[in-house]
């Protein structure tokens, strides 16, 4: 086993102990935890992450994928915009893509109105934005690795010969 394991077991279970680690890919439990330490350190492993299911708390969010085009600038790119948008506490993350638009956002909100606002009075102001397009998210099935559809009962009669 190598070094790599330990990160691929934390990926799955942040909670893991140096001790499961350990016995999971065979490297000592000290060795473990000062590799994680110096990870940590390094800012490799960024942070520990809980996933959860709002709608089964009760809780309604909505969330929307906003492409947007830009006009880069030189010697910046996009990276300006980028970082201005990622600024807002609204936004869960915001990639550089190929296609017809240049920014994809993941934007969250209690509402639609709340997103929407959020397009028309911040994303749309920044100067060198030059178009969006808002895709609502209507079901999640995956998210993070986690499966979050659940299958529903087979409710047919059973047929016997």
């Amino acid at each position: 086993m190598s070094k790599r394991d330990i990160l691929k077991v934390l990926e799955t279970d942040a909670h893991a102990t140096p001790e499961k680690i350990a016995a999971l890919t065979g490297i000592a439990t000290e060795e473990v935890a000062a590799q994680i330490a110096a990870w940590e350190a390094a800012g490799i492993i960024r942070r520990y992450k809980t996933v959860i299911d709002w709608d089964k708390f009760g809780e309604e969010r909505v969330f929307a994928f906003i492409d947007v085009k830009v006009m880069p600038a030189r010697g910046v790119g996009f990276d300006d915009i980028a970082e201005r948008i990622y600024r807002y506490p609204e936004v869960h993350s915001v990639y550089l893509v190929s296609g017809s638009h240049d920014l994809r956002c993941v934007v969250e909100g209690r509402h639609i109105r709340e997103i929407a606002d959020f397009v028309a009075q911040k994303l749309s102001t920044i100067e060198r934005v030059t178009a969006t397009a808002t895709h609502f998210l209507l079901k999640k099935y995956k998210d993070d690795g986690d499966i979050f559809a659940e299958k529903d009962t087979d409710h047919r009669l059973m047929v016997s010969p």
